[in-house]
C-alpha cells in the first residue's frame, strides 16, 4: 500500500504535474509495487500450503485477520496508477487494457466486500473484544472499502468516453462503497476516541497504528472529490425519463456537495494528524520504540492525506493547499525512504518477521501429537493389563 501510494504522489505532485520525470518515477514505483504485490501473494499461498492449519487461526484472531483489509487497498493503488499513468498518460494497452483494469477493479470490489462485511461479522460473532484493547487496526475493513471506492472513481473517468453506462455503474458502486466505509469509519472514530480518553495511548510501537485514523477521512476526502468530478462528467444522462439524471445542474450540484464533504473530511484528517503528532512525542519521551514492521503503518495514511490536500489544491486553486500538499508529499516520500532503508537489512537478517500464529500451529500440532502418543500409551497399558489379568485367571 505504502509503495503504491508513493507512485500516486509522484503522479499527482502539482509543481511538476504531467512532467516526464514524475511520470517515469510514478511508473517505476508502480512496477516495484506490482513486484511486491505478486511476491507477497506467492509467499502467502506458500505459507498456507506449508501450514495448512493457519488460515482458521488467522481468520478468528482478533488482530491478524484485520490485515486482510490491506489486500484490496494494495490492489487499489495498482489500479489507480495503471489507469491514470499507464493507460491515460502513456497510452498503454488502449481500450482492452482499460477493460482489463475495470475487471480487476470488480475483483477488488469483491475483496472489499469480504473485508467490509465478513471480517466485521467475524469480529462480532467469533472474537472477543474489549474497549481497553481497541486500536486503530479495527478501521482497516472500513478503509478497504473507501480505497476501493476511490479506485472506482479513477477508473470511471476514462471509461465515460468508452461506455457511459458501465462508467455510471462503476460510479454508483463506488459511491455505495464510500458511504458504507465512511459510516463504519466514523463509528470507529467514536469508539477509538473513547478508548483513548478512558485508557490512554497504546503502548510502545503500537502508538504508530494511530496514524491509520488518517486513512479513513483522508482517503475518504480524496475519494469523494474524485467521485464528485466523475458525477459532473457523467450527468446529465441523455437517456431515460428521470428529470434528476437529465438535469444540466445535477452533476455540478453533486460535485459541489462532494467538494464540501471533501473539505470537511480533510479537516477531520488534519485533526487526527495533530493528535498523532502529540501521541508520537509522548511515546518518544517515554523511551521511544525500536524499528519494526508497524513502522510501515506510517506510510499509506500520510500518503492519502497528502493526496487529499493536493486534490483540494486543484479544486480551489489554492496556494495554501498547493504548498502544504507539496511539503507533506515530500515529507512522506522521505519517510518512505527511511522506512524502506531500515526494512532491507531487517529482512535479510530475518529480525522483522514475527509469526506467532505459525508458532501456535506448531505448538497445537505438537500438543496434538503428544496427546495421541499418551492416548496410545494408555490404550496399550490397558490392553496389557487386561491381557495379563486374563492370563492369570486362565492359570
Amino acid at each position: 500500500m505504502g509503495t503504491g501510494g508513493i507512485s500516486m504522489l509522484f503522479h499527482n505532485f502539482l509543481y511538476a504535474y504531467d512532467s516526464k520525470p514524475m511520470e517515469v518515477f510514478s511508473t517505476i514505483f508502480f512496477f516495484l509495487n506490482l513486484f511486491l504485490f505478486v511476491l507477497f501473494n506467492i509467499l502467502f499461498i506458500a505459507r498456507l500450503i506449508m501450514w495448512h492449519d493457519i488460515l482458521p487461526l488467522m481468520l478468528y484472531h482478533p488482530v491478524h485477520n484485520l490485515y486482510f483489509g490491506s489486500y484490496p487497498m494494495g490492489l487499489a493503488t495498482l489500479i489507480i496508477v495503471a489507469t491514470s499513468v499507464l493507460n491515460t498518460e502513456w497510452g498503454w494497452g488502449g481500450k482492452p487494457f482499460l477493460w482489463f483494469i475495470w475487471a480487476v477493479w470488480w475483483y477488488d470490489v469483491a475483496m472489499g466486500f469480504i473485508c467490509g462485511f465478513v471480517l466485521i461479522h467475524l469480529m462480532i460473532t467469533r472474537q472477543h473484544h474489549t474497549l481497553s484493547a481497541a486500536n486503530s487496526l479495527w478501521a482497516l475493513p472500513a478503509v478497504a472499502l473507501i480505497v476501493v471506492a476511490s479506485a472506482g472513481g479513477v477508473v470511471a473517468t476514462p471509461l465515460l468516453a468508452v461506455d457511459p453506462w458501465r462508467a455510471g455503474l462503476t460510479i454508483m458502486m463506488s459511491a455505495f462503497l464510500l458511504i458504507v466505509g465512511l459510516m463504519i469509519g466514523f463509528m470507529f472514530f467514536t469508539l477509538y476516541f473513547l478508548r483513548l480518553i478512558l485508557y490512554g495511548l497504546p503502548q510502545g510501537v503500537n502508538v504508530l497504528s494511530g496514524w491509520i485514523t488518517l486513512g479513513i477521512a483522508g482517503q475518504g476526502g480524496y475519494a469523494v472529490l474524485v467521485l464528485g468530478n466523475a458525477f459532473k462528467q457523467w450527468i446529465p444522462v441523455q437517456y431515460g425519463s428521470s428529470s434528476f439524471m437529465r438535469s444540466d445542474t445535477t452533476g455540478t450540484t453533486l460535485d459541489a456537495i462532494c467538494v464540501y464533504v471533501g473539505l470537511m473530511l480533510w479537516a477531520i484528517t488534519t485533526m487526527w494528524f495533530f493528535y498523532n503528532l502529540l501521541a508520537m512525542q509522548e511515546a518518544i519521551r517515554q523511551g521511544g520504540f525500536p524499528f519494526s514492521l508497524p513502522w510501515w503503518e506510517l506510510i499509506f495514511p500520510n500518503v492519502v492525506y497528502a493526496n487529499c490536500t493536493i486534490e483540494l489544491a486543484v479544486v480551489f486553486d489554492s496556494t495554501f493547499f498547493r504548498v502544504w500538499g507539496a511539503i507533506y508529499a515530500a515529507a512522506t516520500l522521505l519517510l518512505w525512504i527511511v522506512v524502506f532503508s531500515l526494512t532491507i537489512p531487517n529482512v535479510i537478517s530475518g529480525r522483522i518477521f514475527d509469526m506467532p500464529d505459525i508458532e501456535q500451529v506448531d505448538i497445537a500440532s505438537k500438543r496434538a501429537r503428544e496427546s495421541q502418543d499418551i492416548e496410545r500409551g494408555e490404550q496399550w497399558e490397558q490392553h496389557a493389563l487386561e491381557r495379563g489379568g486374563s492370563e492369570g485367571n486362565a492359570s
